[in-house]
């Protein structure tokens, strides 16, 4: 079997979509197993190393089984896997809408052009920032989200700066601001937001307020 023909699978599920502007959506998710990150605020460290390997066919089978028009392909890192990307071709032949959640560090040029890449910026606090591939920045397009988490006001004023560098806020679908779940308090993010008049979204994990914050296959 070839490598693009199989994908090592973490779990897939129907639930609420829980961040980006998609958000409150019921969505299908396919979370894939393995990441080269290690952010220090990670959530979903279960999908480092368990899962099972599966056939691509299969996969894109249970994946539209539940129905949702929308899809997402997430992880840890779905694109360290080749089976990824024909894989989000083939939801997206489907008639499915399709999500690549990524972190940011592997190439996104690849990627189908009917899928919305919403990818993440790791800011300092995350200890992975020096791992950040800033050429995917100007892959990004109108359909595509830019994603950075946030433990503290030197983060803020880290992304603050980039976003205004770059005037990604001009170009993408849009541009999160999301407080690490516990650690940054949602209503400081917001005030920082406000006050410098910054033209990004604030992003709450919804699905951690609906369940448990620690609750997984939801």
């Amino acid at each position: 079997m070839a490598k693009e023909d199989s994908l090592r699978v973490n779990e897939i599920y129907a639930s609420i979509q829980g961040e980006s502007t998609f958000a409150g959506l019921p969505c299908t998710f396919v979370r894939l197993t393995g990441c080269n990150l290690r952010c220090v605020w990670c959530d979903t460290a279960h999908a480092f190393y368990e899962g099972e390997r599966m056939r691509r066919s299969e996969v894109l089978e249970r994946a539209l089984a539940f129905g949702t028009p929308l899809v997402e392909v997430t992880g840890g890192e779905p694109l360290l896997q080749p089976g990824t990307l024909p894989l989000l071709r083939e939801l997206a032949d489907a008639g499915r809408t399709v999500l690549l959640e990524t972190s940011g560090e592997r190439d996104v040029s690849g990627v189908d052009p009917r899928v919305h890449r919403i990818v993440d910026l790791k800011a300092p606090g995350s200890g992975e920032s020096h791992r950040n591939r800033w050429s995917n920045l100007a892959c990004l397009g109108a359909r595509d989200e830019l994603k950075i988490v946030l433990v503290d006001r030197a983060d803020y004023e880290w992304a603050r700066d980039v976003v205004t560098r770059e005037k990604l806020h001009e170009r993408l679908a849009a541009v999160l601001f999301s407080p690490a779940h516990g650690v940054l308090e949602p209503h400081r993010l917001a005030g920082w937001i406000v006050a410098d008049r910054l033209p990004v979204r604030l992003q709450l994990q919804l699905h951690k307020y609906v369940w448990s914050p620690d609750a997984r296959g939801v």
